[in-house]
């Protein structure tokens, strides 16, 4: 009889061990297909936030005083008062993206240090329940590229504004319980611009192109 109902006891455990493993399966599933890809989504928001912000506040904080646009750009007139050559100054360009990249590395170094949460309150879409917050880490990938650009945009008669921008792009692994994904980051920011009078000439500047990128590995 007591070998009778050990047996019983022990089927009992068993099935309460299937039903919790089956339990356990199908909340992972349902965690895996509806949860996770919400909460990416608002952990990469929040890491691409935190990631433009630090590159947004390094140049600002590497340029400090407006850059003056003829320091970059040397602008050449005719007699009568035409462009005729528009040469970017490479040296300083060189060495202003080599700085921002060095900087831009270093800020997201500290952010991979720091604590980024995510409310899952946000992902489950809810305001009644307080729901804890998850941790989401932001680690840098590889290097950090600078680079410049130019955007030409007329303004008024016989007027161009000539804008400069510096780029940066980054990789960055973003990190949440049980899954991570990589994302790439791109931030324009203008950086000096100002108004041409007269004809813009169709060759009109050399921007850097080589020794820019990659500066950082």
């Amino acid at each position: 009889m007591k070998h009778y109902l050990y047996i019983i006891k022990r089927k009992r455990l068993i099935l309460w061990i299937i039903v919790l493993l089956l339990i356990g399966l199908y909340i992972y599933k349902y965690i895996d297909k509806n949860i996770t890809p919400t909460v990416m989504a608002i952990a990469e928001i929040r890491a691409r936030s935190v990631t433009t912000e630090a590159i947004n506040d390094t140049i600002k904080n590497k340029i400090k005083r407006d850059i003056n646009y003829n320091d970059l750009i040397f602008v050449k007139y005719d007699n009568e008062g035409k462009v005729t050559l528009m040469q970017a100054n490479t040296i300083l360009m060189n060495s202003i993206a080599s700085e921002v990249a060095l900087e831009v590395q270093d800020q997201l170094r500290k952010i991979a240090k720091s604590n980024v949460k995510v409310p899952l309150s946000n992902a489950f879409d809810t305001r009644i329940l307080t729901l804890p917050s998850i941790r989401v880490q932001i680690v840098p990938q590889g290097s950090v590229a600078v680079d410049f650009a130019t955007e030409f945009e007329a303004s008024g008669i016989n007027q161009t504004r000539h804008r400069i921008y510096i780029i940066v792009v980054t990789d960055i692994r973003i990190i949440v319980p049980l899954v991570s994904e990589n994302i790439r980051i791109t931030t324009n920011i203008p950086i000096a611009e100002t108004i041409i009078v007269g004809e813009v000439p169709n060759q009109y500047i050399n921007v850097p192109k080589e020794g820019i990128l990659n500066i950082v590995r």
